[in-house]
């Protein structure tokens, strides 16, 4: 009897709800879906009906006819579409689990540490909705840690800068809480939106965001290449915003880092904020073991050096970047018990 009721629950999840992706770690069963935060609908009648989730709804950004739109639900880590946001996460928790089940799963969900009680609690509802049975939080930050394999549980100081689509999540965390933490809302979003600008300002074409973040993932770099050359160059296809003409030009690595300059260098005043704050215990122990940087956005190039420079600490890109806010979801789902601490509900 027990066995046939164990096997009508729904695995339990816990999600990773980012700005650019979201990722779903089953228990007992790793990471199970990676997909863009993006749901296209179609309008008839005036009624909004989701087309099509994550990658097949990425493909069409920029591309849709007049019925159907692209949305991306979450802006800047939080929720800006409520229920496109709902639809999604339905989507994505069907996908994990295909069997008809008679129990909802148990659901942990990232919340950025600077979100509001209100956007949290809407997190929260989005998920209840979806046909969660029991719904947790925890703080990006502390969750990008854990993924790391920092040592939150123990008395002393850790730092993680964690560089998502939307936010900069930056906190030190001790005893398996944060002690402090500073959300930017600053990002792999930023910087495409600092491309864009850039090259419409400097050679009149105007781009899309797909082709930003190629050219940011191709020949993107938080520091102009050292030995004064232009470094890699990438051809790039747009308006010209002269005569409305398809144009193709080309872009040097110098010029992509001169454009990415105001976003890497609000993460590195945010960073410098967070050590001012910092409690002189704590900070002897970052000063020993240093800063880790996580998320997406630590893949730009030469962005731990620029960090390294800016603050004269040692910095280290996390093993699995991507991955990390996940992987500490996916621990803590596994072993509520020892990570009890760090999970909470929004009144």
């Amino acid at each position: 009897m027990f066995k046939k009721l164990f096997s009508l629950s729904s695995r339990d999840i816990a999600i990773d709800l980012g700005t650019a992706n979201t990722l779903v770690y089953a228990k007992n069963g790793g990471l199970v879906l990676n997909e863009p935060s993006v749901v296209a609908v179609s309008m008839e009648n005036g009624k909004m009906t989701p087309y099509a989730f994550g990658e097949a709804a990425k493909m069409m950004l920029g591309r849709t006819p007049a019925k159907i739109e692209a949305i991306r639900p979450l802006k800047d880590g939080v929720i800006a579409d409520f229920k496109i946001a709902a639809e999604m996460i339905k989507h994505f928790i069907i996908e994990v689990n295909k069997s008809r089940s008679w129990l909802g799963p148990t659901i942990i969900i990232c919340v950025p540490s600077g979100s509001t009680p209100v956007e949290r609690r809407a997190i929260q509802d989005s998920a209840e909705g979806a046909g969660a049975n029991e719904v947790y939080l925890i703080e990006e930050p502390m969750a990008a840690a854990i993924g790391a394999n920092l040592p939150v549980n123990e008395p002393c100081g850790s730092m993680i800068i964690d560089i998502g689509g939307g936010t900069t999540e930056i906190a030190v965390l001790s005893l398996g809480g944060i002690v402090y933490s500073r959300s930017v809302r600053v990002g792999g979003d930023k910087m495409d939106e600092a491309i864009i600008s850039y090259i419409r300002k400097n050679h009149g074409l105007l781009i899309g965001e797909s082709t930003a973040e190629k050219v940011k993932k191709e020949i993107g770099s938080a520091s102009e290449p050292s030995d004064g050359e232009d470094g890699k160059t990438m051809k790039i296809k747009g308006r010209d915003l002269g005569n409305g003409i398809p144009k193709e030009i080309t872009l040097t690595e110098k010029q992509i880092a001169e454009s990415l300059k105001e976003p890497v260098y609000q993460i590195i005043e945010a960073a410098k904020t967070a050590l001012e704050c910092t409690p002189p215990e704590l900070s002897a122990d970052i000063v020993e073991k240093g800063i880790v940087l996580s998320g997406g956005g630590s893949l730009l190039k030469n962005l731990d050096t620029v960090i390294k420079d800016a603050t004269n600490l040692p910095v280290f890109v996390a093993e699995d970047p991507l991955l990390c806010v996940v992987n500490g979801c996916g621990k803590v789902l596994d072993d509520k018990k020892l990570f009890k601490a760090t999970l909470f509900r929004q009144d």
